[in-house]
């Protein structure tokens, strides 16, 4: 019996997708799969009754949008135009200049200032390598430093260093307007090195807390430094009144530093650099004018006769406890000053140490009565006048009345029968009243033959140095001359003069009565090196050769003769000439007599006059204050050493030595 079997399920195959016109297509083979079906989709259909069919989304329309974007652009470029213009068209000249100022920076270069040499050409002033310690104060700004109180920190750190105040410091620091500022003029090489191992060490800090994400600030990077010189003194306190100083500034202060400063200074140049960061950039180029070298300037001084000089004369000071004191050494033949010596002194190295007091050249700006060293003029216009010889009788009483004073001598003594020359050696005042009053016939014409020749002498007047602060001393016209100037002023009270122009006196007479201006300059080098001799000194005639002579010979006794007041300035070999000065002092402060002035004056060799050596000392208070007893000593060393260094030789006879004194009845 047939097996039954079940009715087969007939399973229904895909829809036919319709065509365009909504039919089933073209009908397909029996087997083969549809190709183009479409992969049925994973998102369930939306029944139609719930949602009705297919919805889609909608964008907005973006061009409304591209538009501001677009507008806003351009206008952003606008303004970037406009500026442009301004900067570059506008105001274009006004931001080169800007530009330029803070690109570019000028400074001075400074001229080597000219060495001062002795008479051999060994230096007494010269010039050393030094930096002047700069900053730009646009870099100690928070925004260049990164550090809100660079130039405190920056002041701290330089203020022990260069001396200088931190509060100082601070401020020329703190002007960001400036590019350039002065921190400290002329400091030494080794300033400079302690600056820059700072800044090595601040700069390698600052980069390696940048390197770790910190601010890197650096408080140094802004101090700069300019090459110039230094004036250093080798031979320290030596000359210092003759040579004076070079200020902060770079120029002469005082003395033959500030009198020849035109010459020494040379012409200073400029350099004008691109920088960035306060460092040159070298491809930027730079423009620069050299500086011109001063001029170096020989002095006549001997260095190791001033050494001497100024050795004695600051032994006795101390010893005496007096003021100060000056010597002056003069070649009789040239004027040439060889030496110009004051104690105390005073290092010009190292001005802050000084005292005001000290600076200057006593020598020529002190004036001061002379005393009995002045006699020699009066006894020079005595002989060149004829109203006496060296031989004249004069009869010396211990008192002398006049006008409105009684005179005296220096001791009290009994009747003196002197002779001229017996005065001059016993350095009377009162034989030197009654010598000059044979001048006239009346007293006011003897005061104005010996004005005369006081003036012929050089007093009243300068020197001829042209020295900075030289006083011309005082000497009044005869017809002011009070009733006692008419008889103090021959014995060296009542006029005033300084060192140097007591010095002239006598080497006046040493060099046969005819007067050199007195000279300190020999010569001087340019900067091509080609030497020029300084301009012959004025000759002036004062008396004859004569008289001058007479009076060389008369000079021996107050050294020679046992009855002389200078008899410590002896010097074994030599024939000297000289005379002893004491006179009543005027203090400067109160302008009233206190105290002495001491003095020794002379030449040597008498028969052969080379060198002329002048010694005062102003209110001695310990020991001796006369002049042959302090003075003569001095004059002793400084004249032998001067006379051994220029190997003069000794005298080739003996002294003349002319009477004293005379027996009454004679």
């Amino acid at each position: 019996m047939p097996s039954k079997e079940p009715p087969r399920r007939r399973v229904p195959g895909p829809a036919r997708p319709r065509n365009a016109a909504g039919g089933s297509g073209r009908p397909r083979s029996a087997g083969r799969p549809d190709a183009r079906r479409p992969r049925p989709s994973s998102r369930p259909r939306k029944d139609a009754r719930r949602g009705g069919g297919r919805q889609s989304i909608r964008l907005g329309n973006p061009r409304p949008r591209l538009r501001l974007i677009s507008l806003c652009l351009t206008l952003v470029m606008l303004a970037f135009v406009v500026r442009l213009l301004q900067v570059q068209a506008v105001d274009a000249n006004a931001y080169t200049a800007k530009a330029e100022k803070n690109r570019y920076l000028e400074y001075t270069i400074a001229a080597e200032r000219g060495e001062i040499t002795d008479r051999s050409g060994i230096a007494l002033a010269t010039s050393v390598d030094a930096h002047d310690i700069t900053a730009d104060p646009m870099l100690f700004t928070p925004e260049e430093s990164n550090a809100p109180d660079a130039p405190q920190q920056a002041a701290a750190l330089l203020a022990p260093i260069l001396g200088r105040d931190a509060a100082e410091l601070t401020k020329k620091l703190s002007t960001p307007k400036s590019r350039y500022t002065v921190l400290a003029r002329r400091q030494t090489p080794q300033v400079w090195k302690q600056i820059k191992d700072l800044k090595s060490a601040f700069a390698e800090k600052a980069a390696a807390d940048k390197a770790r994400g910190g601010p890197g600030a650096n408080v140094l990077a802004g101090v700069l430094q300019e090459p110039t010189t230094k004036r250093v003194y080798p031979n320290g306190d030596l000359a210092a009144g003759i040579l004076g100083f070079v200020n902060a500034e770079g120029k002469g202060g005082g003395g033959l530093e500030a009198q020849l400063n035109g010459q020494l200074a040379g012409e200073d140049g400029t350099i004008r650099y691109a920088q960035a960061g306060g460092r040159p950039v070298p491809t930027a180029g730079s423009k620069e004018i050299p500086a011109v070298a001063g001029t170096d300037v020989e002095l006549t001084i001997d260095r190791d006769i001033q050494w001497a000089a100024q050795r004695a004369i600051a032994d006795q000071v101390e010893e005496s406890k007096a003021d100060r004191g000056y010597v002056i050494v003069q070649n009789t033949k040239t004027g040439e000053v060889l030496a110009m010596a004051n104690a105390p002194g005073y290092d010009p190295n190292d001005l802050s140490q000084v005292d005001g007091a000290a600076l200057g050249n006593a020598a020529l700006q002190d004036v001061y009565e002379p005393g009995s060293t002045s006699k020699i003029m009066s006894m020079a216009a005595v002989l060149e006048e004829g109203a006496a010889t060296p031989a004249t009788h004069v009869v010396v009483p211990n008192r002398l009345h006049r006008g409105d004073r009684l005179f005296r001598d220096d001791i009290d003594h009994p009747t003196w029968y002197l002779t001229l020359n017996g005065v001059l050696a016993k350095s009377s005042n009162i034989g030197t009243i009654l010598a000059t009053g044979q001048l006239g016939k009346t007293q006011a014409e003897a005061n104005k033959v010996l004005y005369s020749y006081l003036r012929k002498f050089g007093l009243g007047s300068t020197t001829g140095l042209d020295y900075p602060g030289e006083s011309p001393g005082i000497l009044a016209a005869p017809g002011d001359w009070s009733t006692s100037q008419q008889y103090t002023i021959p014995f060296g009270q009542g006029l005033s003069l300084n060192a140097m122009q007591a010095a002239s006196v006598y080497q006046t007479i040493a060099n046969g009565g005819v007067r050199i201006e007195p000279s300190l300059v020999r010569g001087t080098k340019g900067a091509d090196g080609r030497y020029t001799a300084a301009q012959a000194p004025k000759k002036t005639r004062v008396v004859s050769e004569k008289t001058a002579k007479t009076l060389a010979t008369m000079l021996e006794s107050v050294v020679d003769d046992q009855e002389g007041t200078g008899t410590k300035a002896h010097i074994e070999g030599y024939r000297v000439a000289g005379k002893t000065g004491t006179a009543n002092r005027v203090d400067p402060v109160r302008g009233v007599y206190k105290g002495y002035t001491s003095s020794f004056a002379g030449f040597a060799p008498a028969d052969d006059p080379q060198i002329t050596v002048y010694c005062a000392i102003q209110n001695p208070t310990q020991g001796s204050y006369f002049g042959g007893q302090i003075c003569g000593p001095i004059y002793k060393k400084v004249m032998e050493f001067a006379l051994k260094t220029l190997q003069t030789p000794p005298s080739g006879s003996d002294p003349a030595r002319l009477p004293v004194s005379f027996k009454p009845g004679e």
